[in-house]
């Protein structure tokens, strides 16, 4: 589903805050980042211009600034609402844009080091929330030769993110994304990753912990998964009874996670153990007040 972003009020809207809002639960690796514009086609890297940037900015922290979410850091370009919205690419930024981009941004880069590959508005942005930042584009064309080689040139002086580690970081930056500060947990360090468009998540043991479905860049658990987050005590359903269908009801529910809403991966327990995962339908405090409809569309129960 797109999401239109034509106008200023774009800024409020809630799958604007809400990412603006969980962009505060991650932080950067490595020892700079570097600051790139957004483009019109997503995922950005599937652009003319990104895919231009990235033969230079792999081997280090990417960050996308973009109106009305703030920024992007590049492990997130897949993640629904990122990946789906519109808006006009002129360069010029409101007052307004530029404020609530700033504001996130730099508490995103904090202390480190920062390469600005901007123009326009942009650049203004970096120039009025940045304490420091060094400007690499060159009569405001970023992707022309002059440009990409001055932007290849200062990031040389930065050691490379081992592939291996800016992956374990991505993946745990979606988890935190879409699961809270502790969902970071669910992605052990000794993972393994297989398949070619969805990823399945594995643990040493070749258990099938968490598929991250493309499509909306997220993560659907399994039960192996759903017991790490039971541990975690994140997104929960409690119900009073044997659960032995794939439809939880309302009226099932004895309590739930208040931060549920709807669309969220969540487990659902009985006195605390994990008997199913599944979609959440209803908001947690709906589920727990609501007297009919469907609270859980369940995906994978004990037997």
């Amino acid at each position: 589903m797109r999401v239109q972003c034509s106008i200023e009020e774009s800024l409020y809207r809630p799958e604007a805050v809400r990412w603006r809002k969980r962009m505060k639960l991650l932080e950067p690796i490595g020892e700079a980042v570097v600051i790139l514009p957004c483009s019109m086609k997503k995922p950005y890297s599937t652009s003319r211009s990104h895919q231009i940037f990235r033969k230079v900015t792999r081997r280090i922290q990417e960050v996308i600034l973009t109106s009305p979410f703030a920024i992007c850091p590049r492990e997130m370009e897949n993640t629904y609402p990122i990946s789906s919205y519109d808006v006009s690419t002129t360069g010029r930024w409101s007052w307004e844009e530029k404020k609530v981009t700033g504001e996130v941004l730099s508490e995103y880069v904090k202390d480190r080091d920062v390469i600005a590959h901007v123009t326009g508005g942009y650049r203004e942005v970096c120039e009025e929330y940045l304490d420091e930042c060094k400007f690499t584009c060159i009569n405001g064309k970023p992707t022309s030769k002059e440009s990409m080689e001055n932007l290849k040139e200062n990031i040389r002086g930065y050691k490379r993110i081992p592939a291996r580690i800016k992956l374990f970081n991505g993946l745990k930056s979606i988890a935190k994304y879409q699961f809270g500060e502790k969902g970071a947990n669910i992605i052990p360090e000794d993972f393994k990753i297989k398949g070619r468009y969805n990823k399945i998540i594995l643990d040493k043991d070749n258990n099938h912990l968490h598929t991250l479905m493309m499509d909306r860049g997220l993560y659907v658990p399994t039960l192996h998964g759903g017991r790490l987050l039971a541990d975690l005590k994140i997104k929960w359903v409690e119900i009073d009874f044997k659960l032995d269908s794939n439809t939880l009801f309302a009226p099932g529910v004895v309590d739930a996670d208040p931060n549920i809403i709807p669309g969220d991966e969540v487990i659902i327990t009985r006195k605390e153990e994990l008997v199913g995962v599944g979609k959440a339908i209803l908001n947690g405090e709906e589920m727990i007040k609501a007297e009919y409809g469907v609270a859980v569309k369940v995906r994978h129960r004990t037997k």
